[in-house]
């Protein structure tokens, strides 16, 4: 069967972790010299002992993401719908379990926040939603594209896993991509994680970007909730998915973000801990491997950090994110999923980015170009 949970069945995470264990600095420097990455070299390359060799990874990275993408940062902003959840997730502000104040926005809500998004100079959108299918379903999420698609070149979306003809759906009512995090590869852990909803069901998480392949969208994104398990390993699997899916689904484009836990209201989680010179390591990782992925910062990481990782590989970064619904202008003391950490405002961070040597792109695409001669 060609998918990717029978790919998983022929590697165990224990198997991961003893060849991780094993590797040495002659397995980085064969890593570094190799006409192309390979999936053993990836894991060589963040790896404990690919750490000395830091600064020929960053400066690879660096060379490869300029040739590929110039010197350009894509900006974007995040629009939370809603809060409302039927998960209980450990890690997550959002969690059913978390008796806080829920909210959904209306239609006047959404478009009250658009306006906000775009004073700010914006034009790609990243639509959020807790996983809440009584009130924030494909019906809901085709009017809110409604609404702002006359107003964003480019949307984005980040919502439940659904159903092929489902992102078929949002395919044709013009969201470019969809981001799904599969959180953990770990199947022990995501399970510990996950105690109840939707979202327990891992081969069904799993599978999500497959379904989102065979719609037809433009491009997938994914990543792991780093901490939650062994980075590292983590990290092998979501790059085995990303060179997996980049195969099956030749013609899509695709993103790795790297979120990292972030404290969050009503959580209580023992993290494990990743330090920014490993997550420099996993970013420049990641160029080696896959030269045109694109790979996204949030605004959870630090301005020190953010600042840094524009050289090194980033191709999209968020700026002035709230991660609350109404969180811009309607209601900006609703629950949040996780607190931000660079909280500058979108101007401030565009301008950092030209002082690196970068152009900030607020608008790559117009809607003028699809439309027929």
């Amino acid at each position: 069967m060609n998918t990717f949970s029978h790919r998983l069945e022929q590697v165990s995470w224990e198997s991961v972790k003893n060849q991780l264990d094993q590797i040495t600095s002659a397995d980085v420097e064969r890593a570094l010299n190799a006409r192309k990455v390979t999936l053993d070299d990836f894991l060589a390359l963040i790896s404990p002992a690919a750490m000395p060799y830091l600064d020929q990874m960053t400066s690879r990275a660096h060379l490869l993401t300029q040739q590929r993408f110039g010197k350009t940062i894509q900006m974007y902003a995040p629009m939370y719908l809603s809060n409302e959840c039927n998960n209980i997730c450990t890690y997550c502000g959002y969690s059913f379990d978390n008796k806080v104040k829920r909210r959904t926005l209306t239609d006047a809500e959404i478009l009250t926040e658009a306006a906000a998004i775009k004073k700010m100079g914006f034009d790609h959108l990243l639509l959020v939603t807790g996983e809440a299918n009584a009130t924030v379903h494909l019906p809901y999420f085709l009017n809110a594209i409604r609404l702002l698609k006359p107003l964003f070149a480019n949307i984005s979306m980040e919502v439940q896993p659904l159903e092929t003809h489902e992102y078929a759906a949002l395919h044709a009512a013009g969201v470019y991509s969809i981001l799904v995090y599969q959180e953990t590869y770990d199947p022990l852990v995501y399970k510990l994680v996950h105690p109840k909803g939707k979202k327990a069901n891992y081969p069904y998480r799993i599978a999500t970007p497959e379904r989102i392949g065979e719609s037809g969208i433009h491009k997938t994104g994914l990543g792991v909730l780093l901490g939650l398990s062994d980075w590292r390993i983590d990290s092998y699997f979501c790059a085995m998915h990303l060179l997996f899916l980049q195969k099956k689904f030749w013609q899509q484009k695709f993103s790795i973000s790297f979120p990292r836990i972030r404290p969050a209201e009503g959580v209580k989680l023992e993290a494990q801990h990743m330090t920014d010179k490993e997550l420099l390591q996993l970013i420049a990782a990641y160029r080696l491997l896959h030269p045109d992925v694109e790979l996204s910062i949030s605004t959870r990481e630090t301005e020190r950090f953010r600042n840094t990782v524009i050289q090194f590989g980033a191709t999209s970064m968020s700026a002035a994110s709230k991660t609350n619904p109404g969180g811009y202008e309607v209601d900006p003391q609703s629950l949040e999923q996780f607190e931000i950490e660079d909280q500058r405002t979108a101007q401030e961070f565009a301008g950092v980015i030209r002082n690196a040597g970068y152009d900030p792109v607020w608008k790559d695409w117009d809607a003028a170009y699809s439309q027929p001669c």
